[in-house]
């Protein structure tokens, strides 16, 4: 009876039942692995590598599968670099799973293959490579250990990067490793991520660096940016963002460093994009917007003439000249030249709180850029319900409204381009797989003021540079044209302002006669000298002067002008 019932419950299992037992047995060694798809490149407008992801091989030992652990280990370690000793350790634990390399080259890989290590197995992987160390990494951004974008245009191209993984059905065993010949049984290929061609130009990037970092180094400067854009196109060809790694004392903290240095001592990538990202008080750089709307309207011209005294009283509040002086007769052009806050003022006040308000949004103002860059913020501005008497004075002089150094660039660009404001742009196109480049959009195009104020306004911001406060700007050869900003910085959560404590900003485009690349240096805090035709406007002077030789940009008629003015800050600034 006993034999019968044991026959019985064998015919059940090994005939009436066998189709169920035999698909449960192959789903318990069948295993779906994900093949990890290449992740697309990142190249700079000129076809050099600035992100690329490099296939690899992840090792993985099956340590019940090894008989000799320790021959083992001596035959894989000149392939995996790692002591015999500690690989006949890893050999020799009974887990089945053992991760003996995430990344071996695919040339190493091909030998571990050859030679049919027992117990050995491999799975597709891949691994990050920065040919150029921390160059633009603010701006490329950073993979994390998944591989996946953690920050800046790799995090916001993610999706156009990552491609499409693919799969691999095995036969395995329950810790994951191949089963012996097993071979796949069902496979579907990964597609390749998209690359991207930026707009960057990786050696100006560098000379860009370059000479801020130098700068951030020698000044003590918090944190400093550049940006060095195509005038007509919008693209950004250099954009650099760094900050020192020796924090000042006082309430302003310094702006997060990355982890890669820069190869200047002290100075390091800044983890943000502070070019988008952080918003600053302008100062004086800020008076395109009164002036711009007064040329524009008919209310002035470069030649008015305006009684300028020293001071004024506002609201309870004294506005007033950095040095007292009588009251004297200057031209808009002498009050943008010299930096008149007074002068500016005299000019706004004409326009009256309604236009002023207009003119700051129609150029850019208090708007994200149309990157979509990651964290970007749209500035912080004034409005007709928080309006108080004394903003007559203090926003057409930069100190009301929070902006960021792009849109910035982008104001003083946009007169660089005849009165056509142009959206800025990263990335140039796209690249595949085998190549081939596509090009993205090109950048829309707005009029923000008519051909003959941005010709008006040319002349006069070149006045700054060829007598006024941004003589330090001048570039050998070429016509500059463009603005000194030195603004006080608040402090956090209260309605004052940090003693002592300064942005130094100088923007502008060249050659003033027929401009081709317009840019901007901002540096934060720095200590001793803070004036930005002191401080950034040299900065400036290098850049360009790089930039404008590397483009083959033709010299301005009659070479540069001979620089007369004092160099030093603006005039006025609303006292403490």
């Amino acid at each position: 009876m006993l034999l019968a019932v044991i026959t019985i419950r064998l015919v059940d299992i090994q005939v009436r039942r066998h189709g169920q037992y035999q698909h449960t047995a192959k789903l318990q060694l069948r295993r779906t692995v994900t093949l990890p798809a290449v992740r697309g490149g990142v190249y700079d407008r000129n076809g050099a590598v600035l992100a690329m992801s490099v296939p690899t091989k992840m090792v993985i030992a099956d340590n019940f599968q090894i008989p000799h652990p320790a021959d083992e280990a001596k035959a894989l370690s000149p392939i995996l670099g790692i002591p015999a000793d500690v690989l006949e350790a890893q050999l020799s634990k009974r887990s089945g799973y053992q991760v003996l390399s995430k990344n071996l080259s695919l040339t190493k890989a091909a030998i571990i293959t050859r030679d049919q290590f027992p117990g050995i197995t491999m799975v597709d992987s891949s691994v990050r490579h920065v040919p150029n160390g921390s160059l633009a990494q603010s701006v490329i951004g950073m993979t994390n250990a998944a591989g996946e974008g953690a920050s800046g245009l790799e995090y916001q191209n993610q999706k156009i990067l990552a491609g499409t993984a693919g799969s691999t059905t095995l036969l395995q065993t329950p810790f994951g490793v191949s089963i012996p010949q097993g071979g796949a049984l069902k496979k579907r290929a990964s597609v390749p991520g998209t690359g991207l061609e930026l707009t960057l130009d990786q050696p100006l990037q560098y000379v860009t660096e370059q000479a801020l970092g130098q700068q951030i180094a020698a000044t003590g400067a918090l944190s400093g940016t550049a940006i060095v854009m195509d005038v007509k196109t919008g693209q950004v060809l250099s954009m650099a963002n760094l900050v020192t790694t020796t924090p000042q004392s006082g309430p302003i903290e310094t702006p997060l460093a990355s982890q890669n240095p820069s190869p200047i001592p002290g100075v390091a990538q800044a983890q943000n994009n502070l070019a988008v990202t952080q918003t600053y008080e302008p100062g004086s750089v800020f008076k395109l917007v009164a002036f711009s709307a007064a040329l524009d309207s008919g209310q002035i011209s470069p030649t008015t003439t305006f009684g300028v005294p020293d001071q004024i009283e506002l609201g309870g509040k004294t506005f007033h000249d950095a040095e007292p002086h009588a009251p004297m007769s200057m031209t808009a052009t002498d009050i943008l030249s010299q930096s008149s806050n007074i002068g500016t003022f005299m000019i706004a006040r004409g326009l009256g709180e309604t236009r002023l308000l207009a003119q700051v949004q129609k150029l850019g103002f208090g708007q994200t850029t149309g990157l979509s860059f990651p964290g970007e913020s749209p500035g912080l501005l004034m409005n007709t319900a928080r309006w108080q008497p004394t903003d007559l004075a203090a926003l057409p002089i930069g100190q009301v409204d929070a902006t960021t150094p792009l849109q910035v660039l982008d104001a003083y660009n946009a007169v660089a381009n005849g009165g056509m404001f142009v959206y800025p742009s990263l990335v140039r196109g796209t690249v595949s797989s085998g190549g081939d480049v596509s090009a993205t959009k090109t950048g829309q195009m707005r009029r923000v003021m008519s051909p003959s104020t941005a010709s008006e306004l040319t002349a006069m911001l070149h006045e700054v540079v060829a007598n006024g406060t941004g003589v330090e700007a001048a570039v050998p050869g070429y016509k500059v044209a463009g603005k000194t900003g030195t603004s006080q910085i608040p402090t956090p959560g209260q309605a004052s302002y940090v003693d002592g404590a300064y942005n130094a900003t100088f923007v502008g485009f060249a050659p003033a006669d027929h401009p081709v690349l317009s840019a901007l240096v901002v540096l934060q805090r720095p200590v001793g000298s803070y004036f930005g035709g002191a401080v950034a406007a040299p900065v400036f002077s290098k850049i360009m002067s790089y930039a404008l030789h590397r483009y083959g940009v033709p010299t301005s008629a009659g070479g540069s002008d001979t620089a007369t003015g004092n160099g030093g800050g603006p005039l006025v600034r609303e006292s403490t």
